[in-house]
């Protein structure tokens, strides 16, 4: 049984060391090995990987068998995704929204959870079952950098992996804000490049993200 602060705890030791958190489709498991080595070795080694694809179940299970590859799950929606992630050998579940049904099977589990904010209802939602850390989702769409500058007057404990419509051009923004651990994004992997298999490519991307600074 895990409780929301342990959730927390459990993912600020995970995200606090990255800048970025590759949010990845994987549509070839083939794909899953020669990927996580590419981010690990270009300094992005906490991953997420979305639960879109048929494959997505064992991508999670080849790409934690790379050394140093931190594996989370995302767009957990059910206690069946849950305990699929699980047995997969992820490390952490990241979410779109939370529920009361999907907290509580996080927990019984034992597996933290980083659900998806939009409002502060939802925030103090999470943090009174002791949660201070949430996914800020979609983050441009939901009001960007400037919501969680407003978030962080009411509720200054509590901290953001927004994640949702960032890029290059504006992730340094998040990054300077100090209720932002890191940001999750889909542009370090290029569907393009993983479709080509240029791990040279992706491995240097991960490597001009890992050093963004907050």
């Amino acid at each position: 049984m895990l409780t929301g602060k342990q959730s927390s705890n459990r993912l600020r030791s995970m995200l606090e060391p990255v800048s970025v958190v590759p949010v990845l489709v994987v549509q070839d498991v083939a794909h899953a090995v020669p990927l996580a080595k590419a981010l690990v070795s270009g300094g992005l080694p906490v991953v997420e990987v979305t639960l879109r694809t048929r494959a997505a179940i064992d991508v999670i299970r080849a790409m934690g068998t790379v050394p140093g590859c931190v594996v989370g799950v995302g767009t957990l929606l059910s206690d069946q995704d849950v305990e699929a992630a699980l047995a997969a050998g992820a490390r952490f579940g990241v979410s779109p929204g939370v529920t009361d049904t999907l907290m509580t099977s996080c927990e019984r589990h034992g597996l933290p959870l980083l659900g998806g904010v939009a409002t502060v209802s939802e925030m103090m939602r999470l943090h009174e079952r002791g949660y201070d850390v949430a996914k800020f989702f979609p983050a441009e769409a939901s009001g960007g950098a400037s919501a969680l500058k407003a978030f962080a007057g009411p509720m200054p404990d509590f901290h953001f992996c927004p994640t949702g419509g960032l890029s290059p051009e504006n992730v340094q923004t998040y990054l300077k804000l100090p209720n932002v651990l890191c940001v999750g994004g889909s542009w370090v992997v290029p569907p393009q490049h993983l479709d080509s298999e240029n791990w040279t490519a992706i491995e240097n991307l991960a490597a001009q993200a890992s050093k963004l600074a907050h």
